[in-house]
């Protein structure tokens, strides 16, 4: 039984028939379409540029033998018993459970119910944006993360004047340091868009639709779209009382074992042990392929390694494919060795060695850096 609507859930299923798994698979969603790709929300989707976001079509979920039973969300686990309690109450047992619910977008509580409010993680969600966006003139996007960032420059792409509202002292600041924030700060300066970091939003108002956003300074900014992209957190309400241990995520082994029997988790709902025994939940769409590959062995009994690749994600925004490879953090030793303008690339340097390199515009040079990443080889051999 495996739990989610996104990719983890269909890799799961996918790599459990690549394994020769002949037994029953059931893929429980609470979306009303299969699983589908998340990423082009953001961008291609909200640009109007596809519809078709969906992983596997239901021809293969058929040929395979794979249940998907949609728009039903499970409520609640019994471990002991091993049964799942859907939204509907209907319950249904389970051999082995693949816990692979994804994120919850963060609210922001304090804001009014008004229209013209929207937080981006589902395919429905997109479109509604979508349908707002092609009728509005002023957007403000609350946060300057990936999915702000992404969602600025595609509303700028369509005609829409966007202020991108941050905190930080940087968009991407928390996440790759100030200094790299600067240079995605100039991006979206150069495509027309009002950056503002260093400061929040203290209020929204209006009638019955969004009107006004209040920033922390007073400033005033008129608004027909407000988009709330401050983060996300793992969908694990539904797991309470169940005795299954959570902390930022499922917490789990090395290859994706949970805290209660013949329970298991995956993706971006998942915090998995790493070779030096620390738990960490990744956020990354490439991380997914990778911890299938190792917890469906482990799940039919086989021995399998842990998932221990160099951890790598992008972002599309306008021409420009910002890639992060390693793991970089706000508060390593920056080294910019390209910048032009707009493309740029740098390596990432903690205790002597290159731990991360981030590049726009530069995937090639990007990905020759993998091996070095992965055997910390000191910044001085990287840099020449």
């Amino acid at each position: 039984m495996i739990v989610g609507g996104g990719l983890a859930a269909a890799r799961t299923a996918e790599q459990l028939r690549r394994s020769e798994y002949l037994g029953a698979i059931t893929i429980v969603s609470d979306e009303n379409h299969l699983p589908y790709d998340r990423p082009p929300l953001s961008k291609d989707v909200l640009r109007s540029e596809t519809d078709d976001v969906t992983l596997k079509s239901a021809e293969y979920y058929a040929e395979n033998d794979i249940t998907v039973l949609l728009d039903n969300g499970v409520s609640s686990v019994d471990t002991s018993t091993q049964t799942l309690t859907l939204a509907d109450g209907t319950e249904l047992g389970y051999d082995e459970l693949v816990i692979a619910t994804g994120l919850v977008p963060r609210r922001i509580s304090s804001f009014p119910d008004l229209a013209g409010i929207h937080v981006l993680r589902s395919f429905d969600q997109s479109l509604a944006l979508r349908e707002e966006a092609g009728a509005a003139r002023r957007a403000v996007v609350i946060g300057a993360g990936f999915i702000g960032c992404e969602v600025a420059a595609s509303l700028r792409s369509l005609g829409v004047d966007v202020v991108l509202v941050e905190p930080q002292p940087a968009p991407l600041a928390s996440v790759l340091g100030e200094q790299i924030g600067e240079l995605v700060a100039r991006l979206h300066r150069a495509e027309g868009v009002d950056v503002r970091c260093g400061v929040g939003v203290s209020a929204v108002s209006g009638q019955d639709r969004v009107q006004k956003v209040t920033l922390g300074d007073g400033t005033e900014l008129d608004a027909d779209l407000v988009i709330v992209g401050i983060g996300s957190h793992p969908a694990t309400g539904w797991l309470e009382g169940s005795g299954i241990e959570v902390d930022n995520g499922v917490v789990c082994d090395g290859v994706g074992r949970a805290s209660a029997p013949h329970v298991w988790a995956i993706g971006d709902v998942a915090s998995w042990r790493d070779t030096v025994g620390d738990q960490v939940r990744v956020e990354h769409w490439s991380n997914v392929a990778d911890q299938a590959r190792a917890l469906v062995p482990s799940l039919l009994g086989v021995d399998a390694p842990s998932a221990t690749t160099v951890p790598y994600f992008w972002s599309d925004q306008y021409d420009v494919k910002i890639q992060c490879l390693g793991e970089p953090e706000a508060t390593d030793i920056v080294h910019l060795v390209e910048d032009d303008g707009r493309k740029f690339l740098a390596y990432y340097e903690r205790d002597g060695a290159v731990v991360g390199v981030v590049g726009g515009g530069m995937p090639g040079k990007v990905m020759k850096t993998r091996s070095k990443i992965a055997a910390r080889v000191p910044i001085a051999d990287v840099l020449g």
